[in-house]
């Protein structure tokens, strides 16, 4: 999409904004388009996408006919843009429902859903000032979704188009190909499910997205409808929870600690043989073996799983799709840039769709200096400029000076002073709607949410804003994020209210012991329902982050948290740092794998044909990275440096040897 294809669509949009009876087609072409060549198809086909990127912004574009002709008869059909049907009408928030809107716009860890709840809460920003509030001391919960499948699937049923994948039936054991026509997508038992209609099968099934073997594919020429009133929340709730089994697990002699901690005290299973010298044989409880699989694969040769013969395939599966991926020949490949891949390069679609966000925000804060503009915008100033530019050569069409878009940045402070009725956000787009109602309905639960209903009452005020949008936000739910470990959830958080140092004894999986550290608490935020703080850590003398349910102990030990400032990064917070010392690995990841490079802050990445990427992430310690390239089974390889490829390679290897025995 071109700059010029930004300017046309804006023009467009106030024609059809400021015509009570219509515009015909050929009125727009003339004025509007400044179209000459006569090609009344290729002119044609333009106008339909427009309309379509105009319908996706939240403009219903309206066709008029006289009385008795038809829609296809372009002399006597008109087009306008109701302007009242399009506007996101007014909300009134109190300081308590803003502090409850902030969290819930703020959960999204990343991906499509996360830029659209920064989006409709601009909207919301735009018709009036933010109050004042304070967030609860240094809590930040977040979703996580689940790869790139997350983002495929909530676009694909957002355009209610149908997708196919490869999935690994968990009745067979067997990889089949499934196409659905998604009708929602939401969190249960700590997973990800897809519900919805399965053509192979000619019946509603449902998927779990830790199941998905392929990427995801959207059939783009294809449509379906959704069943009416359908909720993804009330159709997992009648899910029932997998039953508890057991597993036998032979485990390396004083290896495994996270393992040995949860397994079944004086269980009984009639295996035959006895454990190899040097193993211990251990019997663990589990409710899904692909869950259990991916964490005995990354064990590798330290674990074996002896028994189900169902969990020890599924480990195998993955350790040998891991080995095939590594032994692959390395694609050629070539880093565009040096910026994170989060930092994509704006289409002129998301221009306008800031522009029209960015005139009544000026309507309403007058004066604001355009660094300050830019900032909230989350843009650079010379983006911001060239957006002021586009604006002030907009208007009404052969309009007169006064039928243009009037603003003004003198002395870096901008006005507005004609803004053609375009005053007032846009309705909310179903994404928004989903981002942030989803967000809010995950809230509940969360300690020290703010009192008197506020939640609630935010709920239902959007609800009533985003009208038809705002009821299919139930095609999405996202998992509860109340912490399991109430009391060292509620220790930490007190410590970081009354800035009091910490005493823990932290079992660290990577390293394999217990140890014991002095930390200053900073922040608590989680993943989903897996909660971690950010504390500086005295024992290494530096930042780190500690998952709450490997905390064995927490206690104040009397002495006050050393200053050390408020927490870089903002909202999220990362949950891994970067320092200077760290190496950089140069990895290789699959299309279902690539949201891994967003998940540990990959500095460059370089796109593939397959649509998979190789991305350089820098991590602290690249001991525990065969682990990383196992757990991910054949989503993840390590091409550099050749000595942690090696060792990776060498993981593996060992690992399928303990199975082949």
């Amino acid at each position: 999409m071109s700059v010029s294809r930004t300017e046309r669509l804006l023009n467009l949009l106030i024609a059809l904004l400021n015509t009570r009876y219509g515009l015909r087609r050929s009125e727009l072409r003339e004025k509007v388009y400044h179209d000459t060549s006569g090609n009344d198809v290729a002119f044609g086909r333009m106008f339909e996408r427009d309309k379509n990127d105009l319908r996706a912004m939240g403009f219903e574009v309206e066709t008029l006919t006289d009385l008795g002709w038809s829609e296809d008869d372009p002399a006597t059909t008109r087009y306008r843009i109701g302007k009242e049907s399009s506007r996101l009408p007014d909300v009134q928030l109190g300081p308590d429902e803003w502090t409850v809107l902030l969290l819930a716009s703020q959960l999204w860890e990343r991906a499509a859903l996360g830029t659209a709840a920064q989006s409709a809460l601009r909207k919301l920003q735009a018709s009036g000032r933010l109050a004042e509030v304070e967030l609860p001391a240094g809590v930040q919960p977040r979703i996580k979704p689940a790869g790139q499948a997350f983002d495929d699937i909530v676009a694909a049923m957002h355009g209610r188009h149908p997708v196919t994948f490869t999935y690994l039936a968990g009745s067979t054991g067997k990889e089949e190909e499934r196409s659905v026509e998604p009708w929602g997508l939401g969190s249960r038992f700590g997973q990800w499910y897809l519900m919805g209609y399965d053509r192979g099968r000619n019946a509603p099934r449902h998927f779990r997205l830790s199941r998905f073997t392929s990427a995801v594919t959207t059939l783009d020429r294809e449509q379906y409808v959704p069943p009416a009133n359908f909720s993804i929340r009330a159709e997992l709730d009648r899910l029932p929870e997998l039953p508890l089994r057991t597993a036998v697990v032979d485990v390396r002699q004083g290896r495994l600690l996270a393992l040995r901690s949860r397994a079944v005290e004086g269980g009984r299973h009639h295996v035959p043989g006895l454990p190899a010298d040097g193993d211990d044989r251990l019997v663990v409880e589990y409710r899904d073996p692909e869950v259990l699989a991916e964490e005995l694969a990354s064990y590798g040769p330290d674990a074996l799983a002896v028994e189900p013969a169902e969990l020890a395939g599924a480990v195998r599966r993955r350790l040998q799709a891991a080995a095939d991926f590594t032994a692959a020949p390395v694609p050629a490949y070539a880093f565009s840039d040096t910026r994170p891949r989060a930092a994509r390069k704006g289409t002129s679609e998301d221009q306008l769709k800031r522009m029209l966000q960015l005139v009544p925000f000026l309507v309403h804060n007058q004066g604001l200096h355009i660094q300050d503009v830019a900032k909230h915008f989350g843009v650079t100033r010379e983006e911001l400029e060239a957006d002021l530019r586009i604006l002030i050569c907009s208007g009404l069409p052969e309009g007169y000076p006064d039928d243009l878009l009037d603003i003004q940045w003198e002395d870096d402070h901008v006005f507005i002073t004609q803004d053609l009725d375009l005053k007032k956000p846009v309705r909310f787009t179903v994404a928004e709607a989903c981002a942030l109602l989803t967000g809010l309905e995950t809230l509940n639960g969360l300690p020290d949410l703010p009192g008197g209903g506020a939640l609630e009452s935010v709920t239902l005020k959007l609800l009533a804003a985003a009208g038809e949008e705002g009821l299919r936000a139930a095609s999405i739910a996202g998992p509860q994020v109340a912490p399991a470990d109430a009391a060292t959830h509620a220790t930490v958080r007190q410590a970081i209210a009354t800035g009091a140092q910490l005493h823990l004894s932290y079992l660290s999986p990577q390293r394999d012991e217990v140890t014991e550290r002095d930390v200053d608490p900073l922040r608590l935020y989680s993943l989903d329902n897996t909660w971690y703080f950010e504390a500086w850590c005295h024992l290494v003398d530096g930042l780190r982050n500690f998952r709450l349910d490997r905390v064995q102990d927490v206690r104040p030990n009397g002495r006050p948290a050393t200053v050390h400032g408020p927490p870089d990064g903002g909202v999220p917070a990362k949950l891994f740092t970067a320092n200077d010392d760290d190496t950089t690995v140069t990895v290789q990841l699959t299309r279902q794998g690539r949201g891994l490079a967003d998940d540990y802050y990959a500095e460059r990445t370089a796109e593939l044909p397959d649509g998979g990427l190789v991305a350089q992430i820098r991590f602290g310690s690249t001991a525990w990275l065969p682990m990383f390239v196992a757990q991910h089974g054949g989503s993840a390889r390590i091409l550099a440096p050749a000595g942690v490829a090696d060792a990776a390679r060498d993981w593996l290897a060992a690992s399928l040897d303990r199975y082949a025995g």
